[in-house]
């Protein structure tokens, strides 16, 4: 099935215009004006930038006055461009394997050839120029090894926070851990913004995070109803704020935007399919240069993909402006990613069970196997446990030499076969 009409590139942020075709979701034109400023802002800001993983700490960096920078953004970016592959051989050029994270190896090919979306998007000179570099690996030890090259190439000083990984539950000491990691931070920040750390300032902008990532979390639940306004592949173009801009006032209000017009259509009983056949949770990355094709590939099937664990990891319900440290470690170390497989499967139970799931599609991400949950049995576990039926598929989050569209094609329609809606 031919579902891309040409070969021609694509703005990131636009693409949401093209991926549903049942009714546009007029928010949209906000988002591309949002994310064009936050790009552009950066390079024309005289504020100091602070490059930081995207479940990091970047509340307390713009609590300093750094402008935030996200590079897996930057990656994602390449994927849904597909332009990812163009670069990934440059990284393996100087020794970088083809099976680690190809956010790091499309990153760090795109900075050899000296290029970036970005360029031919925003109009930039390219990624901008980090004055410090922040990693959480709460999410994988790539990052660790990402922003170390990064830190070398920019000859700038680099921090680490190292939480405890795959944890059941997370523990007053493992709280106490990560914040006093993140109170080793302030140093750097006063020395590099030459700001004293304010901590209302830091707690405004937890608030700030607090506030944007309630109206997103319920942004998501609007496809808890049927017909649903709202699908997965609509939320990973729509979640670009709250992962690139929380600590802001622009985020809060961009979601309370898109938030009021979904509650408008779920009132209206207005979805992005008249009628739905299934309803599917995507659990793990998505496959950015295939959303197009898989989301219509749904859509002809009258499938609705209304779940997902990836755009629910930025939820964070644990912040809390009156105890910013604790809470904020608390919200970084307990996503879905760094919990245990038991953890994570009562997560799962919990959200199938809300989103009235008929089947569950793992991706099986082959350069990200930190994000992909199919491997020690638990798609047989939740079953057993649900009833909902599951299945595997192999791809990558941005290396499409994993993929096979015919195979996946295949598989998915076998599936979609065999649900009834609940």
């Amino acid at each position: 099935m031919h579902y891309y009409k040409n070969n021609k590139i694509v703005n990131f942020s636009i693409l949401v215009h093209k991926i549903i075709k049942m009714f546009e979701i007029k928010t949209s034109k906000l988002l591309k004006t949002i994310m064009r400023d936050y790009f552009t802002g950066m390079q024309t800001s005289n504020k100091p930038i602070a490059w930081c993983t995207s479940v990091g700490p970047a509340e307390l960096l713009r609590s300093f006055g750094f402008e935030v920078y996200f590079p897996e953004n930057h990656g994602a970016l390449l994927g849904a461009t597909r332009k990812a592959g163009d670069y990934i051989p440059n990284a393996a050029k100087i020794g970088y394997s083809s099976d680690i994270c190809s956010y790091l190896t499309a990153d760090v090919g795109a900075y050899m050839q000296k290029t970036s979306p970005l360029m031919k998007h925003y109009g930039l000179s390219g990624v901008p120029k980090p004055d410090f570099i922040v990693y959480n690996t709460n999410q994988c030890r790539e990052v660790q090894d990402w922003f170390t090259y990064f830190a070398k190439e920019f000859s700038c000083p680099i921090f680490g926070i190292l939480p405890p990984r795959h944890v059941d539950e997370v523990n007053i000491e493992d709280i106490k851990n990560v914040s006093k990691q993140f109170k080793s931070l302030i140093p750097y920040c006063e020395n590099i913004t030459k700001n004293k750390f304010d901590i209302d300032r830091f707690r405004e902008t937890l608030g700030m995070s607090k506030d944007a990532v309630e109206l997103w979390k319920k942004s998501l639940e609007t496809s808890k109803n049927t017909p649903s306004p709202f699908s997965f592949f609509d939320a990973t173009i729509h979640m670009g704020p709250i992962v690139v801009l929380r600590g802001t006032d622009i985020a809060k209000t961009y979601y309370k935007t898109l938030f009021a017009e979904l509650s408008d259509y779920v009132t209206a009983r207005k979805g992005f399919l008249e009628k739905e056949s299934s309803r599917i949770y995507w659990e793990g990355m998505p496959i950015w240069g295939r959303l197009r094709y898989m989301s219509d590939l749904f859509i002809q099937n009258n499938s609705a993909v209304v779940a997902s664990t990836y755009c629910n990891s930025w939820v964070f319900d644990d912040f809390d402006k009156k105890n910013p440290f604790e809470s904020s470690a608390l919200a970084y170390t307990s996503i879905f990613i760094n919990r245990s497989e038991k953890a994570k499967l009562e997560i799962m139970k919990k959200l199938v069970k809300e989103y009235k799931i008929g089947g569950v599609i793992f991706h099986d991400a082959k350069t990200c196997f930190n994000n992909s949950n199919a491997s020690f049995g638990m798609p047989g576990r939740l079953k057993k446990d649900t009833g909902v039926e599951t299945l595997i598929i192999e791809g990558d989050l941005c290396d499409l030499r994993f993929f096979s569209e015919e195979q996946t094609t295949i598989k998915i329609e076998t599936l979609l076969e065999q649900l009834t809606i609940y």
